[in-house]
């Protein structure tokens, strides 16, 4: 490799920045430039072809739509009623409250699409209250919160599935559709562990909820159970274009948390707006340096020179999916899962197509790689959020941490190995692959 050349020059220039704690996306703008400038291309015209191409998608406002439902849906009393629901069915099983926290990720999956936001919100609570009295030990709580997070990212709606769908071309809806039963199978052996670890570890078991309260709990937290019912609904009739859903979802959000809930009031939905901003610029910072750099990287034609040095490998599908997870996780400890996506797999995903691999299949399986890398040693990065959040060791997190990703990469080995588990569903709804 010549270190002198454009492309290892804006690779330079991009990891010099990251080090010194410039933004990734600002990192991969310079970087990008940086390389454009040493070519001698014209940068007006790099600005107009990117402007004029993946940019200029409509697809790319559903993802502050979706940040502002969560966050509306967070900010009042909603989360309060979704736990109260979510005690109610398991937590009289062993290690209730354990597989309280599981169930509301699911739950809470349908508000937020992101593992961050769901570990700093609903999290967070699961936290403190599985600790509280000495319950749960806070390294134990913390590592179950991490991996219990991951869930929400697969379960519709994702955010990382939208960006998989913006840099694939992919359909948004049969993404959301084809990440249900791997998120649930996620969710369930996750809380089979806790059944397990209970009775070894002789955990406690909440107070069993009188029959009699049931319809009133569930009453109180059906609207904001319909959410990804509405969501989805419209999104299988036709009724909304993607980013006409996530409106209707921020919508919907507003609706019940002010006239049906009046939890919140206009300080609150004015935070809101300003929380999500502050979320959909990062993002939107990020996703326009990754349009920079992809740029870049189609100039120098790394796509089809990785395609051809993998053809030449001769990899069966399945071999290229196994050395594909591997990257993935190894990446996922290090990198933002939202640049892995767009800059990453846009290079892969060309040769997963030629191999035969579904491409809805192939994005499923790279979020979950993606999502798991979050909470894999040595620098994942929910992780390093919890231990501030429990304030306690990474080494105290990571050992607790181990029986979790034990059965995560499980439950990534059977998606991986079974297409159809993933293809079932979409299918079902008319997806042709």
């Amino acid at each position: 490799m010549n270190f002198t050349s454009p492309f290892s020059l804006a690779l330079g220039t991009i990891l010099a920045l990251s080090l010194l704690g410039v933004p990734v996306g600002h990192a991969m703008i310079g970087g990008s430039v940086l390389y454009l400038y040493v070519k001698g291309m014209d940068l007006g015209t790099v600005a107009e072809q990117l402007l004029n191409g993946t940019y200029q998608s409509f697809l790319l406002l559903a993802i502050p739509l979706f940040i502002l439902a969560a966050t509306i849906m967070s900010s009042g009393s909603v989360l309060d009623r979704l736990m109260r629901f979510c005690n109610a069915i398991v937590g009289r099983f062993p290690g209730g409250l354990a597989q309280v926290n599981v169930l509301q990720s699911i739950v809470f999956a349908s508000m937020s699409g992101s593992a961050l936001a769901d570990a700093a919100g609903s999290g967070k609570l699961m936290q403190v209250m599985m600790t509280k009295d000495g319950r749960y030990t806070r390294g134990f709580a913390a590592a179950l919160t991490a991996a219990s997070s991951v869930i929400g990212p697969i379960l519709p709606p994702s955010i990382p599935l939208v960006l998989y769908a913006l840099v694939s071309g992919t359909s948004v809806g049969y993404l959301f559709i084809a990440g249900v039963l791997p998120g649930l199978l996620l969710g369930g052996v996750l809380m089979g562990l806790i059944y397990f670890l209970a009775k070894r570890r002789r955990f406690p078991v909440e107070d069993k909820v009188p029959l009699r309260e049931m319809p009133r709990i569930t009453r109180e937290a059906f609207p904001a159970l319909m959410l990804p019912v509405v969501l989805l609904g419209c999104l299988y009739t036709g009724i909304t274009t993607p980013t006409e859903a996530a409106g209707l979802a921020a919508a919907y959000a507003l609706l019940i948390s002010v006239v049906l809930y009046r939890s919140i009031g206009w300080g609150d939905i004015y935070e809101s707006l300003i929380s999500s901003a502050r979320v959909s610029i990062s993002i939107g910072m990020l996703i326009a340096g990754a349009l920079v750099f992809n740029y870049v990287i189609t100039v120098e034609n790394i796509p089809a020179t990785l395609s051809t040095l993998l053809k030449a490998l001769d990899l069966s599908p399945l071999g290229f999916l196994l050395l594909v997870n591997l990257l993935l996780l190894l990446l996922g400890c290090f990198l933002e899962g939202s640049t892995i996506i767009l800059v990453i797999l846009p290079v892969l995903l060309p040769t997963a197509v030629a191999l035969g691999v579904d491409p809805v299949h192939f994005g499923v399986v790279a979020v979950l790689n993606i999502m798991i890398g979050l909470v894999t040693p040595p620098y994942g990065l929910l992780l390093f959020m919890m231990t501030k959040i429990a304030d306690i060791s990474l080494t105290e997190l990571v050992r607790e941490m181990v029986p979790f990703l034990a059965v995560m990469a499980g439950a990534l080995a059977l998606v991986t190995l079974w297409p159809d588990m993933v293809l079932f569903l979409p299918r079902l709804a008319g997806y042709s692959g």
